[in-house]
């Protein structure tokens, strides 16, 4: 079966995560861990909701099965990748943007923490139980909303992140910078005459399908 490197093209109009959705069955295969309860430490002297889920978004390099348009495939993403992806995240200021099950718009939830795993014997990750590689990119969601904590959170109805956004396929990607290295040359090639006659015929397209 076909394997596909996801990138990022920040040249595209349409580009990175625009949010994240908890998910009975993350693609990742990888859960969160849910803290309804405060960690106790010497200073805590109460018990309070901390309602936050923690887990990781996206897993480098791991395979996720995907069926589109009739094809069955496989895709990943590089560390560098989810390194960029989950910078531009934050930077658009996307945190509070998240769905239920990719469908259902949800409002009171908040990414509050953001890390990139750079150490995974020593990350924070491993307080929580979870063992997840170099450059995976791990959240912390808080869940202000009474509804998707008692109906879905508690219940075990959602188990997992799965994140919303625009990739690019790597080869696809790469062929199609060619073809406009190729077309690009053959511009360049044409005479006066020739060039205003295809960018004539290049804004008719355009016009014809707005």
């Amino acid at each position: 079966m076909k394997i596909i490197e996801l990138i990022l093209d920040e040249e595209a109009m349409l580009n990175g995560i625009d949010a994240i959705s908890i998910v009975e069955y993350p693609a990742i295969e990888e859960n969160f861990v849910a803290l309804n309860r405060q960690i106790k430490t010497e200073f805590a002297t109460q018990d309070d909701d901390k309602r936050l889920l923690i887990g990781p978004a996206l897993i480098p390099n791991k395979t996720i099965y995907r069926h589109q348009d009739g094809e069955e495939f496989y895709v990943y993403f590089s560390r560098q990748t989810i390194r960029r992806a989950a910078e531009l995240y934050l930077m658009r200021g996307n945190q509070n943007n998240s769905t239920l099950e990719h469908q259902a718009e949800l409002h009171g939830l908040s990414v509050v923490e953001s890390w990139i795993i750079e150490d995974p014997e020593k990350d924070k990750s491993v307080l929580y139980g979870l063992k997840m590689p170099v450059g995976t990119w791990m959240v912390t969601m808080k869940v202000n909303n009474d509804s998707v904590w008692t109906d879905f959170v508690k219940t075990g109805a959602v188990k997992g992140f799965s994140i919303e956004g625009y990739f690019a396929d790597k080869v696809k990607l790469a062929k199609m910078e060619l073809a406009n290295e190729d077309l690009l040359d053959q511009v360049e090639q044409m005479t006066h005459k020739e060039a205003m006659e295809f960018l004539y015929e290049v804004a008719k397209m355009i016009k014809d399908y707005e």
